[in-house]
């Protein structure tokens, strides 16, 4: 009896030990949020961990399809009104239910938060009015036809009116007001650190699998790998291009890769007269901005070899790019392709435009935000000296660079945006319509391009009957602000994750480490 109560207590202990490895997860990523608020700053780190807490009305799936989240159904009541119906018994975190009042309360807090480094405005601003039909029906109208609603709606964290009533941002980064209805429940953010949750026992969906998530910020991409390989950590996001060979080998790993929307892209001054890092050809301030002529924005378009960014430094992990969102998506243009490398027509252009010489240049970037962002800083400063823009480099952790950028600190900067709600008018209005804080245009614009056409040709898509209208338009828009470059895309990146053998992760097309949609694999 003694040696079957023992067998049975080890058997136990053993299995005891395997739930508590699996119970818990360690989660490396490659940069830190500068916010717990769900509605504080437009940055996919601060959103993919946003939606561990809260929900969106509408969801995406890892191709960014829209399957319902909150709202159960959906649909347009006319041009400019679409009427959404809400799940019923859904409780926030502290017990409250769930209604229309806290969809009216986030529609209106969203593109309001103060201080904001890149508002959610661009996806509130158009709304007249957020009428509560009754506690689970609300209906969303907007001055003229928008056919984009629910899209827009995948994007927007629901937040709680009773929790959320006169917080600050800083209440949601302490904890105080992070109540959600989402998988999990938020238990502290030590900056620098981690982030942590629990599994949320009462979520209206799918139950989470981990009864604790310890999120890491690992900015260094040799120590994300190396605490992968240590056993620190059971699942990372981007390793780095030089140990993915090594990591394909590996028994104890697996990955997951999907090409992404994520676009790598020059954003340039071209609306200073006098911009701060524009010299001469000797190195003194220049009075004149070069960067306002088309002809030269086209010449360092030119003088940029994605391809060899691609294969080389890239390690064959980008795709270059000619407009803002992969030709495949809906409403992007099929034939827009990148710029040729072509040096001769860039020293051309120079010359056509009054720079024989060239002139100086400082590329502004960040060091630990995307895939080999400084060794892709370094490249196209090497190819724009070639042709006579001689360009230095300067590189600095993501949040100092956030924050400097958009203060307009900068006369060229590298940066990269994913599409949110996964189609191309998302990155027009924020990245390349003019800045206009009431209508919430030109949010992520650090470039100040402004085009009045351009303009135009967006808001008329936007506002477009259909949706067939509004993808037309849309293509019309890509193709003025492409030939125009307001901005000089370079590549899209493909997402790579990566995690210890018995995990599964569906890689997605926006690039987010969502904690819920990690695994253990099915035997």
């Amino acid at each position: 009896m003694r040696k079957l109560l023992g067998a049975i207590t080890a058997a136990a202990a053993v299995a005891l030990a395997g739930l508590a490895y699996a119970a818990d997860l360690k989660v490396g990523i490659m940069a830190e949020p500068n916010s717990m608020d769900p509605h504080y700053h437009t940055l996919s780190p601060n959103n993919m961990m946003a939606t561990a807490v809260f929900d969106t009305l509408v969801y995406q799936d890892e191709f960014q399809n829209k399957v319902p989240g909150l709202a159960e159904s959906w649909k347009q009541l006319a041009p400019n009104v679409w009427e959404f119906n809400l799940r019923k018994g859904v409780k926030w975190h502290d017990g409250s239910p769930f209604t229309a009042a806290d969809v009216k309360f986030t529609m209106g807090r969203a593109g309001n938060v103060p201080n904001s480094p890149g508002s959610f405005g661009v996806y509130t601003k158009l709304l007249t009015d957020v009428e509560i039909v009754d506690d689970y029906t609300v209906r969303l109208k907007t001055k003229n036809a928008f056919p984009l609603m629910p899209d827009f709606m995948s994007v927007l964290y629901i937040v709680s009116k009773k929790s959320g009533e006169g917080a600050t941002t800083n209440d949601y980064n302490s904890g105080k007001a992070m109540v959600g209805t989402g998988p999990y429940k938020f238990v502290e953010w030590v900056k620098g650190d981690r982030i942590v949750y629990t599994k949320n026992p009462g979520y209206w969906g799918p139950k989470p699998e981990w009864d604790k998530v310890t999120v890491k910020p690992l900015t260094n991409t040799t120590a994300r790998v190396a605490a992968l390989l240590a056993g620190d950590v059971d699942f990372i996001e981007f390793p780095s291009t030089t140990d993915m060979a090594a990591l394909k080998k590996n028994p104890k790993i697996t990955l997951a890769q999907i090409g992404s929307n994520r676009l790598i892209y020059l954003h340039l001054d071209s609306d200073r007269d006098k911009s701060p890092f524009v010299t001469d050809a000797a190195g003194k301030p220049m009075d004149k901005n070069p960067l306002k002529d088309v002809r030269v924005r086209r010449a360092l378009s030119l003088a940029i070899d994605r391809k060899a960014i691609a294969d080389k430094v890239m390690e064959g992990l980008s795709v270059p790019a000619g407009q803002l969102m992969p030709s495949n998506v809906y409403a992007t243009v099929p034939d827009l392709k990148a710029d040729p490398y072509d040096t001769k027509k860039a020293k051309a252009l120079l010359a056509e435009a009054g720079y024989p010489n060239g002139f100086g240049l400082t590329l502004h970037g960040p060091n630990d935000r995307y895939v080999n962002d400084e060794k892709v800083s370094q490249a196209v400063a090497q190819m724009l000296s070639r042709v006579g823009v001689k360009t230095k480099v300067e590189t600095m952790p993501s949040n100092i660079f956030f924050q400097k950028g958009s203060a307009l600190e900068y006369s060229l900067l590298l940066v990269g945006w994913s599409s949110g709600t996964g189609e191309p008018s998302n990155p027009l209005r924020a990245l390349l319509q003019t800045y206009d804080k009431a209508k919430g245009t030109g949010s992520t614009n650090r470039g100040r391009y402004s085009n009045p056409a351009f303009d135009i040709l967006v808001d008329k898509a936007v506002s477009a009957s259909t949706r067939e209208e509004w993808a037309k338009g849309t293509q019309e828009a890509t193709k003025v602000v492409m030939n125009d470059l307001g901005l000089i895309p370079l590549h899209f990146q493909v997402n790579v994750w990566a995690m210890r053998k018995g995990l599964t992760y569906k890689a997605r097309a926006d690039e987010y480490t969502m904690i819920q949609s990690i695994h253990t694999a099915k035997k």
